[in-house]
Formats: structure tokens, C-alpha cells, sequence
């Protein structure tokens, strides 16, 4: 019973620190609620188009952190517990944030589309993967200037070399552990990442396909 209460403690924690509205306080600070404005997302992209790059990167890095903190700590409390599969609290920590970053409570649940949070939860539980994720996000963001694309194309990626990784290391017992832990849970884990980043970004793709959406222009 302890221990389902501390993961019933972890996933609470996790959400509560995915939902902290970064981008919708940086707004406020400066006098604006960024949902009114450019597309209506509270997220590092929207909010470095409408008040700059400080701001914008000062979103970014906060919530990176709060994607990459609870699954690292989660990691370390894990080390003095034995875990089937071995990822799970990882896995349920990364879930939780996303949620909690993507359905905050405290903004009637409208809250940012992922990406940043998502690379702090990459950092953590799939460092092998981050590469790849972030390899191709700049390739496609250089070569369209489409903020969105690259970042699907990022989502898509990571359970692509998620699996990579586990057929590597079924094949290869002495495979480094510390690229990442790599079992069924991890795999279901990049696939939801993956599809929540897709269904966040529907009007996006969209946009895409009918030709309509902005560009991020060099100022």
C-alpha cells in the first residue's frame, strides 16, 4: 500500500509541476494574457513571437526543467527499489508532467503543446533518443522555417529510435545501460509522447497541408 501510494504521490507531484503556466505568467508579467494573442498558445514559440527572445528562451528552459526534474528525481528514488519493468516510475513521472504541462488545471486545462517539456522528459528517461529527437527538429526547422513541422517530425522520431534502442540491446546483452532503459513500458511511453504532441498540433497539420501556416521569420 506504501508503495502505490508514493507512485499515486509521484504522478500528483509530476502534474502539479508539468502544470505550472511558464508562459502564461512571463504574459502576464509583461502585461498581456498570451492566450489572446498571435496562436493563442502559452508555449516558448508563441511567446518569443510576441515579446522577444529572452522571454521566449527564459520559457523554453523553464519548461525543460520541469520536464527533465521529476523524471530525474523519480530515477533516483528508483535506484533503492526493485521495478517491473524497470522503467515505470520513470514512465509515469514523464506522463504525469506532459499532462500536467499540456492540461494544466490552473488554466481551465488549455495549456501549451509539449515540445519543450517534452525534450526535459527525453533528457531524462531516453538520453540515447535525444539526439535524434533534436537532430531532426533543426534540420526541419532549418530547411522550412516551420516551427511545427520540426516539432512533429521530433515526436515521430523519438519512439523510431526508442524502438531502435530495444532491438540494439536485445541483440546486444553488454549494451551500455546508461543510454537508456529499454522495455515495453518505455516503447508504450514514446508512443503516447509521441501521439499527444501529434493531437496537440491537428490544427497545425492542417495549416500544413491547406498552406497556411506561419512561418518562424528571422528578425
Amino acid at each position: 500500500m506504501n508503495f502505490f501510494l508514493s507512485l499515486c504521490a509521484v504522478a500528483l507531484g509530476a502534474y502539479l509541476v508539468g502544470s505550472f503556466p511558464t508562459g502564461y505568467l512571463v504574459g502576464r508579467y509583461c502585461g498581456i494574457d498570451i492566450r489572446n494573442y498571435g496562436s493563442g498558445n502559452i508555449g516558448a514559440t508563441n511567446v518569443m513571437r510576441l515579446l522577444g527572445k529572452k522571454w521566449g528562451y527564459t520559457v523554453f528552459i523553464i519548461d525543460f526543467l520541469k520536464g527533465w526534474l521529476p523524471v530525474f528525481l523519480v530515477m533516483l528514488w528508483k535506484n533503492n527499489h526493485e521495478m517491473i519493468p524497470p522503467s515505470a516510475p520513470g514512465t509515469l513521472a514523464a506522463l504525469a508532467t506532459l499532462i500536467g504541462h499540456s492540461f494544466p488545471l490552473w488554466l481551465h486545462f488549455r495549456g501549451g503543446k509539449g515540445i519543450s517539456t517534452s525534450a526535459g522528459i527525453i533528457v531524462g528517461l531516453f538520453p540515447g533518443s535525444f539526439l535524434f529527437c533534436v537532430g531532426s527538429w533543426f534540420l526541419l526547422f532549418l530547411l522550412t522555417r516551420y516551427v511545427s513541422l520540426a516539432s512533429i517530425t521530433a515526436a515521430i522520431t523519438l519512439p523510431m529510435t526508442v524502438l531502435l534502442f530495444y532491438f540494439l540491446k536485445k541483440e546486444n546483452t553488454s549494451w551500455p545501460s546508461y543510454l537508456q532503459e529499454e522495455d515495453w513500458l518505455s516503447i508504450f511511453t514514446s508512443l503516447a509522447m509521441a501521439g499527444l504532441v501529434l493531437w496537440r498540433h491537428l490544427e497545425n497539420i492542417k495549416r500544413l497541408l491547406t498552406g497556411t501556416e506561419q512561418r518562424f521569420e528571422k528578425k
